[in-house]
């Protein structure tokens, strides 16, 4: 009887794990596409809950009033910016391609004598464009076959653009929740942690949310001041599109040490185009002043928070970058802080354990007489 029941418990076990399993599985297949804009709501959320705080506490607000201020103005803060930056990258192409075909139709594509005298592929381009000039219709129809036969590559890259423009919407619908039952969701969270892992894990969120501030400030703030230095060498250099030039550096400024590839590049260019003063100028206000808002700032704000060493925290920052994408760079120094935070705790943990046995030992010891009696005292 016993044994009967005993196999029956472990079928329903079995069965109950099983069905747990598969209940995941679903659930992650349902919510896969939305995680990443889940998580992006979430950071842009933290960050920036203190002043949903503040219209919510100090002005009085109802939640759902301050969660859709600041979801408007979040929305404001990333649409403005992008969709300025997309009219001005669709002018500049239009207006690049429609200079290239007027070149090539009246037979004058050329390129700075600096590019043709380029060691290896500089002849290899001379002989490019002396094809291209000569027979400029043949090109044209050239080029008009190779975009038809290559139209796959725009169908892929319109997909791309269109699931990033729904993530980022999902993103926003779902900042307003996070803002509005954020507290509720986390105090959830920490007793629902509470109860695997213990009272530890208050410590765990706090490095948690101290690591992701202080990145997101890091992080955000290098770039910016970053993208206004390089826009205003752009200005001073006469670069083109100096506006779009400073957006391109704002997003590439998020990566650790990848401003100098852009105005390393636009330098470069303006040596190509035969303004020397211009390129070298540039070159030296990116080398005297934008990267050393790179070496300072990002680690004083990142490393002076959350008292872990910036190499980590770089590590944490390109390791994420190439295992979860662009989020990744918010995820990896967080994923590194838990874990710094983990091996600190059981090396303290440690620590203490030797220290309390050595206490006992010396406790012991002080019990023990100093002196054997002698017989008589025995007696």
């Amino acid at each position: 009887m016993i044994e009967n029941w005993t196999k029956e418990f472990i079928i329903q076990r079995l069965l109950a794990i099983t069905l747990l399993v598969v209940l995941f599985i679903l659930c992650f297949r349902v919510i896969q596409f939305f995680i990443v804009p889940a998580l992006w709501a979430a950071i842009l959320a933290y960050v920036t809950f203190p002043i949903y705080n503040f219209f919510h506490q100090k002005v009085k607000l109802s939640p759902d009033f301050s969660a859709a201020i600041m979801t408007i103005s979040i929305s404001l803060i990333i649409g403005v910016p992008l969709v300025a930056g997309v009219f001005i990258l669709q002018q500049e192409a239009l207006s690049l391609i429609t200079n290239i075909i007027y070149r090539i139709k009246v037979g004058y594509l050329d390129v700075p004598e600096s590019i043709k005298e380029l060691p290896i592929i500089g002849q290899q381009i001379k002989d490019v464009l002396w094809r291209i000039n000569k027979n400029p219709e043949g090109t044209l129809d050239a080029f008009r076959l190779w975009a038809q036969s290559h139209l796959y590559y725009g169908k892929v890259a319109f997909d791309v653009v269109f699931s990033s423009l729904a993530k980022l919407g999902m993103a926003l619908m779902t900042l307003f929740f996070f803002y509005r039952d954020g507290t509720s969701l986390i105090r959830q969270i920490r007793q629902a942690l509470r109860n695997i892992i213990g009272n530890r894990i208050d410590g765990y969120i706090d490095s948690v949310g101290t690591t992701t501030r202080a990145v997101v400030y890091g992080i955000g703030l290098t770039a910016l001041v970053q993208a206004i230095m390089a826009g205003i060498g752009y200005y001073f250099a006469s670069a083109p599109s100096p506006i779009l030039l400073s957006i391109i550096t704002f997003i590439i400024a998020l990566i650790p040490f990848g401003t100098p590839f852009v105005w390393g590049g636009v330098s470069i260019w303006l040596l190509s185009q035969g303004h020397t003063a211009e390129g070298i100028g540039l070159a030296l206000w990116g080398v005297l002043v934008i990267s050393w808002v790179d070496n300072l700032i990002r680690p004083i704000v990142i490393s002076g928070a959350t008292k872990i060493p910036f190499i980590i925290i770089f590590i944490g920052v390109l390791g994420g970058l190439t295992a979860f994408g662009f989020v990744g760079l918010f995820i990896g120094p967080v994923v590194l802080a838990i874990g710094l935070a983990v091996w600190r705790e059981w090396i303290s943990q440690h620590k203490n354990e030797l220290f309390a046995q050595q206490e006992v030992v010396l406790s012991d010891s002080r019990t023990l007489p100093t002196e054997f009696p002698t017989e008589k005292e025995s007696e």
